[in-house]
């Protein structure tokens, strides 16, 4: 197997690896899974992509990626569960990120999703933690929002584990908003 890409940022929480999609992963990711997996040094879960990804996600975050090499970490991210018996293959395991670089008010976006059999066991406040500390890293990033749908409770949960607050109606119809502070 071929050695993981290492093109873009990463980040190491106590149990994964976030991996910021590039070019040639998306690519990947596009028209090849085996190729992905590869790129990435993981077993691809049975179903991928996670809940509320599909071809036009991925074709999204391929164009971004493709039209400002500085858009590489403010897109999606890849999460990659690192088990820690030796020996054991890495799983991606979901995908979250960015909807684009830091506005001019210094607010970015998060999202998230975890592949089902993977869920309920903590990794989507994990990966979101990680991706909130990276957008505060950058000084220009003074809001990280969230949205979600009233529905999706266990979303709601992964927001007020990682000290989101409540702020009303999301920009897309139906949705919520929440926010964490610098």
């Amino acid at each position: 197997m071929a050695q993981p890409v290492d093109e873009g940022p990463r980040l190491s929480t106590a149990r994964m690896i976030l991996v910021a999609a590039t070019p040639v992963l998306a690519r990947a990711e596009l028209h090849d899974r085996e190729r992905f997996a590869e790129l990435l040094g993981v077993e691809l879960p049975p179903v991928w992509p996670p809940p509320l990804n599909d071809e036009d996600s991925i074709r999204w975050t391929l164009d971004l990626v493709e039209a400002d090499p500085a858009n590489v970490g403010w897109g999606p991210w890849y999460f990659l569960a690192n088990p820690p018996g030796k020996g054991l293959k890495r799983v991606v395991m979901g995908n979250g990120g960015f909807k684009g670089q830091p506005t001019a008010d210094g607010t970015v976006e998060v999202g998230y999703s975890i592949v089902e059999t993977w869920q309920r066991q903590g990794y989507a406040p994990e990966a979101t933690e990680a991706l909130v500390g990276w957008a505060f890293s950058h000084a220009e990033v003074r809001r990280v929002v969230a949205q979600t749908l009233p529905e999706l409770r266990a979303s709601m949960r992964v927001l007020d584990k990682c000290a989101f607050r409540f702020v009303g109606p999301g920009f897309e119809e139906g949705a919520i908003l929440f926010e964490r502070l610098r």
